[in-house]
């Protein structure tokens, strides 16, 4: 498949550019967090999840993936997977607390941020836009000019940051859910993805021009391809791309998003209930045996 795509060239495959705006965050962050020496420093656990997700950032938007996103429906859900799913969890984690703190309550932003990461609204806001983006109409739209893809985008990772801030946030103040809330908070956000992930699934034709009729393919490809290296190759589709029709890929796209949504989502209820589990077994009551074996001892 690599050797296939090597006709659209190494720019549209490894993107240079995003390489290097990737090791200009890594710079300034080890600037702002790691050179310093104070108490404000970044802790092995917060650098390691940052690079991490800085690495993790350079594969969903700067290698193959993100051209084969433009290719197949179920590349580009794998693509989001990974943004919105996984990117924020570590740099939330990676970004010292003083940081979140100066950010969250700067005088200006703080009557907002407060507001649009309060668990409804954020639930809410995350999913309904996800959702949204998902609607054939739409979703064909925004993949017809670079301006408007890259702020969908952002506009549904900024989203994903307000989602994923109640679970995560390292202010204290802000941590206000319980660990059963947070289980429910979760299950919730599984429950409001599942419909736009069955439209996929068992829909019987293609439902995004993006990657069925050729000249939208080839319209959204230029968001990712040089239009010079574009109009020197001939091109019948993406399914000479893929083993699978349209269909198949948009259905299996469907099924990777859900069964992946599924695994994060409850890889986090996991480590949000056995801690409270064990902490709960920790202050249960003796058996009546032990309370009148301490009672004769006494």
């Amino acid at each position: 498949m690599l050797t296939d795509l090597e006709i659209f060239g190494f720019r549209a495959l490894w993107s240079p550019y995003y390489m290097v705006f990737i090791m200009m965050l890594g710079i300034v962050y080890y600037f702002l967090f790691i050179r310093r020496k104070s108490d404000k420093k970044a802790n092995q656990a917060q650098i390691t999840a940052f690079y991490t997700g800085l690495l993790l950032l350079y594969i969903i938007k700067g290698s193959p993936i993100d051209l084969m996103s433009h290719i197949m429906f179920t590349a580009h859900m794998i693509q989001l997977g990974l943004y919105y799913m996984i990117f924020p969890i570590l740099i939330i984690k990676g970004i010292p607390k003083w940081a979140w703190e100066a950010i969250f309550f700067q005088p200006l932003l703080k009557p907002m941020l407060h507001l649009l990461t309060k668990p409804l609204i954020a639930i809410i806001l995350f999913n309904g836009v996800f959702s949204v983006y998902h609607i054939p109409v739409v979703f064909d739209f925004v993949k017809e000019d670079e301006i408007i893809h890259a702020a969908m985008s952002v506009c549904i990772l900024v989203t994903a940051f307000f989602m994923w801030w109640p679970i995560f946030t390292p202010i204290k103040s802000m941590d206000t859910m319980s660990p059963l809330l947070k289980i429910g908070y979760m299950a919730a956000n599984g429950l409001l993805i599942t419909p736009a992930c069955a439209l996929l699934i068992f829909s019987n034709i293609s439902v995004y021009d993006t990657y069925s009729a050729s000249g939208s393919w080839l319209q959204a490809l230029a968001l990712c391809v040089p239009t010079n290296v574009l109009s020197d190759i001939s091109l019948n589709g993406p399914e000479m791309f893929s083993p699978m029709s349209i269909v198949e890929d948009q259905q299996l796209g469907g099924i990777v998003m859900k069964i992946g949504q599924e695994i994060v989502y409850g890889s986090v209820i996991a480590s949000i209930f056995f801690p409270w589990f064990r902490e709960g077994a920790d202050k249960v009551d003796p058996l009546p045996s032990e309370q009148n074996s301490n009672i004769r001892q006494t």
